[in-house]
């Protein structure tokens, strides 16, 4: 039995791994990679695989950096299955054809310079046509359900976003549990992970594995002060955020605070189409949440509380660069890179009384990064901005397990070996070496291709 590990070797995107056992070839992921332009471009196009030998897949969960490659994994030749849960399923009717619009986008953007210089023109990675293709492969599960093929697998509540999934397989009488990205307790709207038994191979995420997460409550306490400065200096906040998961939670967090009286009630604007369709994939699936997402759905109907606006229409988006604040703007991209966020950063970063409010995780080299990092100037569709605005970073809000998390987990399921991936290399390191110290065999993957017999 060979575990190949294609993606997420050492970096937090692109995540991609084969398991060849009972004469089956499995992909596990396939998600884009993010990055630099040019070596996003080559990683996204090319695989290290050919994808017309593999038996089926598998995806954990809906976003892109695990899921967005699909596409062009169908454009070359995949032609099997593609498991996954209900509400991932779903997001994936919203989410990739997003992301083929954004490659066409892109490339029509490309290709006017390139015509300009008479050089040859590029295609997308895929279109919305590779992506609608992709949908009539997905095989929609419920947790806990059993499938019995080649070899066995089930999907087990992650805890990380709506749909995603832990994935424990059997074969050749082991068990191997793939954390996929791996929840936190106590986030709100979904529920907490799932500990399974004792596993044979633990491959782990590691995207948080030398930091801790402070409470989610100092998170809410952060975020009441801020609305409350944004009210008092007529402020904008703006939110860059994931469409899937993290624009919700922080709906839900921001309609909390109103309902409870904790902050007065302030213009929201969902400003993504993507977000506005996601969030309504989450008021479809409520089975997947908590008990108090629940019952704030049902009776204050929490993601359509007070003053909340959700913008599909660009008029209107343009619309809030001439209205003042206080206001709060959600939008994507999360980390920064495309999309509608770009206008609203491009408006409002060198205002001073502004507030860009970070949420999430942000990758080498990409906008978002260097706006944690508060450089002084940053580019924005090519163009020098002098950042005034200020920048805050709320990483309680992250929906990866910490370090402790991590480790916690890994005791419990207590595995002879653990693979680390999905971690840049100042995380996975330091965690590899604690679990080195608590006895483990571990082995981090260096490049994409690494191969292991387990």
């Amino acid at each position: 039995m060979k575990l190949k590990f294609y993606g997420a070797t050492k970096e937090v995107t692109g995540s991609k791994f084969i398991l060849n056992a009972n004469n089956v070839s499995v992909l596990v992921e396939c998600g884009l990679f993010q990055g630099r332009r040019k070596e996003s471009e080559k990683k996204n196009r090319e695989f290290l695989f050919d994808p017309k030998e593999l038996d089926f897949m598998l995806l954990s969960h809906a976003h892109i950096d695990h899921s967005g490659n699909i596409p062009n994994l169908i454009k070359q030749g995949f032609s099997s299955d593609i498991y996954t849960t209900s509400a991932t399923s779903d997001l994936l009717k919203y989410m990739l054809l997003d992301s083929a619009y954004i490659h066409e986008r892109d490339v029509e953007y490309v290709n006017k310079k390139i015509r300009k210089n008479q050089e040859e023109l590029i295609e997308p990675i895929y279109t919305t046509q590779d992506a609608q293709e992709s949908l009539k492969h997905l095989k929609p599960l419920h947790y806990d359900i059993e499938i019995k093929r080649d070899i066995n697998f089930k999907f087990l509540d992650a805890g990380h976003i709506l749909g995603s999934a832990e994935i424990l397989i059997e074969a050749d009488g082991k068990k191997i549990l793939f954390t996929g990205d791996l929840g936190r307790n106590n986030l709100p709207i979904i529920r907490d992970p799932v500990v399974p038994e004792k596993v044979d191979i633990l491959i782990s995420e590691s995207t948080y594995g030398n930091r801790l997460h402070r409470d989610i409550e100092e998170a809410r306490k952060n975020l009441e002060e801020i609305i409350k400065r944004a009210i008092k200096r007529n402020s904008k906040i703006i939110i860059p955020s994931f469409a899937v998961e993290r624009a919700q939670e922080i709906i839900y967090e921001i309609n909390s605070l109103i309902i409870q009286n904790r902050v007065p009630d302030i213009p929201l604007y969902v400003d993504s189409p993507l977000t506005v369709d996601v969030t309504g994939v989450f008021v479809k699936h409520p089975e997947y949440f908590d008990e108090e997402a629940y019952r704030l759905l049902l009776e204050d109907h929490v993601f359509n509380y007070g003053e909340i606006n959700y913008l599909k229409d660009v008029e209107k988006s343009k619309s809030l660069n001439h209205k003042e604040g206080p206001m709060v703007i959600i939008s994507a991209s999360g980390m920064c890179e495309h999309g509608r966020i770009l206008h609203h950063l491009k408006n409002n970063i060198e205002d001073e009384k502004n507030i860009i409010l970070i949420v999430g995780y942000q990758a080498k080299n990409t906008l978002g990064r260097k706006l944690v990092e508060k450089q002084e100037s940053v580019n924005i569709f090519g163009k020098p901005y002098k950042r005034k605005a200020e920048v805050v970073v709320l990483n309680e809000f992250s929906a990866h397990a910490d370090r402790n998390d991590l480790i916690d987990f890994a005791k419990k399921v207590d595995p002879a070996r653990i693979f680390l991936v999905h971690g840049e290399n100042d995380q996975i390191e330091p965690l590899g070496e604690k679990f080195k110290e608590l006895g483990y065999r571990v082995d981090i993957p260096e490049a994409p291709g690494a191969t292991y017999e387990i």
